[in-house]
């Protein structure tokens, strides 16, 4: 099976560091217990190449690979998309070396060595810079790869995520395009659901994807892999300069001059069957601060599909389609994990991963994006049991925000028609008139007006018009969605994965059963419950909650001023 030597005992990250002629070094791999960088290091290696290699350091079973400096993309933006001399030397010795960690060959017809390539700037920006997942498949070793893994239609399916996401990122081509490809084959076979789909059907939907990317970018999908990875590498660091990214530094206050490092990385598949899947796991509930292991798990998937909201994700236990289920001694595994990273990193820990077969993998772990009720719950537990000290939690709290985004809850003794409801993403309730698209919400929210961002899901490209919003509404996804995870960072109630909601932006419609609701209809969003309700709700201010109390007792004695 590919990959099965993924963490080779004998394999020496830190031995013979690559350096250029000029002593410049722009690489630094990690794997199988070493590391040439740390956990310190998030300044040169972002957040997510910092936390891979301190993980490979303390023994995590994390994919080898290397990280390219964030230097490396600030020098390609300053001089016109050039890479730094020495740059490209080192890149390829460190492939060398990760060909040898993994017993494959990037670009080898036998046994193809597969990578991922993924932004990682010092401060988290999710979903805000770009991934690319498969590289080094093309028309020859995605042959290759179906013969050692013994499934077409896994090597395909491989292929085609690939070719829609390079077409995209890489060569400009309008990612809608590929959908609508998708949707016609799919409309054409009779068939349904993805899933449906074979190894035939897949090879189809490549050649037409290739298709497309030759007419509208005016050259084809490579099929030389290196041409792949430092095209890849070339977007990743032109991805620090997009649109929603620049956006989302300015409203959080991140300078445009860190740049993005860009780590490469042995692929693991979550999209290998049953006892496969992707997911993101927090080590305390981000919504309330509860200790114990949460999140979501989608089986038979690699990671974008979570992230991005197109499907809806199942719990990490207690469902038939939870990782306990799938794969119980990775779940395990997991949680143990998830206790080791809180302890070592001193917070809360947000963690991807992926499931190969029953084999679990991580892929990055950071301080989890949380709820300010959740924060302060967290922040005074850690200091009851002598994680952090008491002046660390007041600190890590934040007295004026926290003043400030404690929010009101509906009466509970109001009436109210509830027409959905769906997971409490992030709490706190809001009233305002619904909207269906993010300009709506910049524009009708300039005046003053409350408005309820109502989508089917969101995207990066919707950030601007969460910030707009008092609150926000997906009929996709889950609790570490892109709608969830933004909201919590935001302090905005939301409400994700209603199903039973049928949002049409282009029609500025919600409908459930006979119930519609129009652009400008007034709604109400409760986050803590996870009811959208039709019409206005009086709302009551809450009571203190323990833990806010205990908090502000202990910046009273150390001499702050909580008021």
């Amino acid at each position: 099976m590919l990959h099965e030597s993924i963490i080779d005992p004998d394999w020496d990250a830190a031995r013979a560091p690559v350096t250029g002629a000029d002593g410049l070094r722009w690489v630094y791999g990690f794997g199988a217990g070493v590391a040439e960088g740390h956990g310190g290091m998030a300044t040169e290696l972002g957040n997510k190449g910092a936390g891979l290699a301190e993980m490979a350091q303390l023994g995590v079973p994390v994919p080898p690979g290397f990280t390219i400096v964030a230097e490396a993309s600030r020098h390609h933006r300053a001089n016109r998309g050039a890479f730094p001399p020495g740059l490209v030397e080192q890149v390829e010795e460190a492939l060398r070396r990760l060909e040898g960690t993994a017993g494959a060959g990037f670009g080898a017809l036998g046994r193809p060595l597969l990578v991922s390539v993924r932004s990682g700037a010092r401060a988290s920006m999710p979903g805000m810079m770009d991934t690319i997942l498969n590289l080094g498949l093309t028309c020859a070793t995605v042959q290759g790869l179906a013969a050692a893994s013994g499934d077409a239609r896994f090597a395909y399916d491989c292929y085609r995520r690939l070719v829609q996401t390079y077409g995209a990122v890489v060569q400009g081509v309008d990612a809608h395009l590929f959908d609508a490809a998708l949707e016609t084959h799919k409309a054409e076979r009779g068939l349904a659901r993805d899933a449906d789909l074979t190894a035939e059907d897949w090879r189809a939907v490549v050649a037409s994807y290739q298709e497309i990317i030759e007419r509208e970018a005016g050259e084809p999908f490579p099929q030389d892999p290196r041409t792949q990875l430092f095209g890849a590498i070339g977007a990743i660091f032109r991805s620090w300069g997009n649109t929603r990214a620049v956006a989302f530094r300015a409203m959080h206050g991140i300078p445009d001059d860190w740049g993005t490092a860009a780590t490469v990385q042995c692929m693991v598949f979550g999209n290998r069957g049953t006892e496969s899947g992707t997911g993101v796991a927090h080590s305390r509930d981000p919504a309330t601060g509860e200790p114990g292991l949460c999140g979501e798990f989608l089986s038979d998937a690699q990671g974008e599909e979570i992230v991005s909201g197109l499907r809806t994700p199942g719990p990490l236990t207690g469902s038939a389609q939870s990782l306990e289920t799938a794969a119980p001694a990775a779940f395990a595994e997991l949680g143990g994990i998830a206790e080791r990273l809180e302890r070592h990193f001193g917070d809360m820990q947000e963690i991807e991963f992926t499931v190969q077969q029953g084999r679990l993998f991580i892929l990055q772990t950071r301080s989890g994006k949380r709820s300010v009720e959740a924060n302060v719950r967290i922040a005074t537990d850690m200091a009851e049991t002598g994680l952090i000290t008491r002046a660390e939690a007041v600190r890590r709290a934040d007295l004026s925000a926290l003043k400030d985004r404690l929010r009101p809850v509906p009466d509970p003794d109001a009436p109210r028609t509830v027409i959905a409801t769906g997971l409490p993403a992030s709490p706190g309730a809001a009233t305002g008139i619904a909207v269906f698209t993010s300009e709506e919400a910049v524009r009708i929210a300039a005046d003053g007006t409350p408005v309820v961002l109502c989508r089917p899901e969101t995207s990066p490209h919707d950030v601007h018009g969460m910030q707009a919003a008092c609150a926000i509404v997906t009929a996709r996804g889950g609790a570490t969605s892109h709608a969830a995870t933004v909201a919590r960072a935001m302090g905005r109630p939301c409400v994700a994965g209603a199903r039973s909601l049928r949002i049409d932006p282009a029609q500025g419609t919600m409908s459930v059963d006979d119930t519609r609701v129009q652009t400008g209809d007034t709604i109400t969003v409760d986050g803590t419950t996870g009811e959208v309700i039709l019409g206005a709700v009086p709302m009551l201010e809450p009571e203190t909650p323990p833990a806010v109390a205990l908090l502000l007792d202990w910046a009273r004695e150390l001499g702050l001023d909580p008021e």
